[in-house]
């Protein structure tokens, strides 16, 4: 960060009664925040081996006619 880059957040910081230090931390945790919450939520997780092999056994046993 540069000096005057430093300079403008320890102002921001000042005028929320923050320290410089404070203010940087909560400005990269509201970040996170906002990153984490752009992000799709994970697609379901297929259906394991014995879920499927439950599911079969209680469906009717189809007969040909």
């Amino acid at each position: 960060m540069t000096e005057s880059q430093r300079a403008y957040e320890a102002k921001r910081a000042a005028k929320n009664g923050m320290s410089l230090d404070k203010w940087l931390v909560s400005k990269e945790q509201e970040k996170k925040a906002a990153t984490a919450a752009k992000l799709p939520p994970a697609p379901p997780k297929p259906p394991g081996f014995f879920s499927r092999l439950l599911d079969r056994a209680h469906k009717p046993i189809k007969t040909k006619t």
